[in-house]
């Protein structure tokens, strides 16, 4: 099982070369050996509606290559016709007699089918290798096929004291570069960013991606100016009793507001129904706080300094917190430095 292991490791390499292309699909990597035991291929999934990994890896190969020998992937192989022909079909029809997965598939039109239709046709099937890895590597996925919901990550950058931002709002730059660089590539993995008009109108950033979420509920932000709105598929939401502009290449989306406050939970939900499958969450303290509650992981950066003001600005505000017990609970994930900075993963703890 450890050479499976080993090869399993790859697959997992090989899916991430996808990350950002393949939403709604699962991220998967894929491995052939020959009869020897040796690699013969390797292929990835790297953008939705194109070739799995399993048929990117046997169509640089001939049958002849291939026959007799073992395939490695992360996710039970699909047995269906979607966007392309099932890949347990093209590995039955290469002779492979091995395959090795991380895990099935949680898609129940694949779920066990896959791996059904293998066995059948006399291929030996070895399941759950690195099964925690590879149902990490498709957390989005799985949340998404389980849970039929979006996929929701924060990320905050803090003092040591928890600080944002010095009472006058400054924040450029808590981290340093090293640290920002990390942000833009995890910013890469989620099919959009949501962001706030408090945001926007103290940082006028940019943030870069191919989906923007802003939430302006009284439409305060200058949608013609600022450099946010400058690229991407941008969606406004806004509350649903103001008339929305007429601005071309903004998607207004009348929100039902909560204390007046916009309603996360719509939100979240309308993510989901205009086909964003995760979110990366960058805002302030006040709508951190708000949307905490829904929120899978966070990215927490920490850089070693200390503001020591109470009036500066915190990562998380706005609930009334009189005892510990009614805490939100988090578990640590992993540790990372970005010298001078940390950045810590977290993910909310179920009860």
């Amino acid at each position: 099982m450890k050479q499976y292991e080993t090869y399993m490791k790859k697959c997992f390499e090989l899916a991430l070369k996808g990350e950002g292309g393949t939403s709604p699909n699962p991220l998967v990597g894929c491995v052939v050996l020959n009869r020897e035991g040796e690699i013969v291929s390797e292929g990835f999934h790297a953008k939705y509606g194109e070739n799995h990994a399993e048929r990117n890896a046997l169509l640089k190969i001939t049958p002849e290559i291939a026959n007799g020998g073992t395939l490695i992937v992360n996710l039970e192989p699909c047995s269906h016709y979607g966007k392309t022909p099932p890949c347990a079909d093209l590995i039955i029809e290469y002779g492979i007699k091995k395959v090795i997965i991380g895990m099935r598939d949680v898609n129940p039109i694949v779920s066990g089918n896959g791996i059904k239709k293998l066995t059948d046709a006399g291929i030996e099937v070895v399941e759950g290798i690195l099964e925690a890895e590879a149902k990490k590597l498709n957390e989005i996925f799985i949340t998404n096929q389980k849970e039929k919901r979006t996929f929701v990550a924060l990320k905050t950058a803090t003092t040591l004291d928890g600080k944002i931002a010095t009472s006058t709002g400054d924040s450029k730059w808590i981290t340093s570069d090293k640290a920002r660089q990390e942000v833009k590539r995890i910013r890469y993995k989620y099919d959009a960013i949501l962001t706030s008009s408090s945001t926007i109108i103290a940082d006028n950033p940019t943030m870069e991606h191919r989906n923007k979420l802003i939430l302006d509920r009284t439409l305060k932000t200058d949608f013609k100016n600022a450099d946010i709105y400058k690229s991407g598929n941008i969606h406004v939401f806004f509350d649903e009793t103001l008339p929305p502009p007429e601005i071309p290449d903004i998607n207004f989306i009348p929100t039902p507001t909560i204390k007046e406050k916009l309603d996360i939970e719509f939100i979240i939900k309308k993510a989901y129904e205009i086909g964003i499958m995760s979110i990366l969450a960058e805002c302030g303290g006040k709508l951190n706080g708000s949307i905490i509650d829904y929120t899978d992981k966070i990215y927490h950066f920490i850089a070693p300094k200390i503001i020591s003001d109470n009036t500066a600005k915190s990562a998380f505000d706005g609930k009334d917190i009189q005892f510990i017990k009614d805490t939100l609970n988090f578990k640590f994930d992993e540790i990372k430095t970005f010298e001078p900075d940390i950045m810590l993963t977290y993910y909310k703890a179920h009860k």
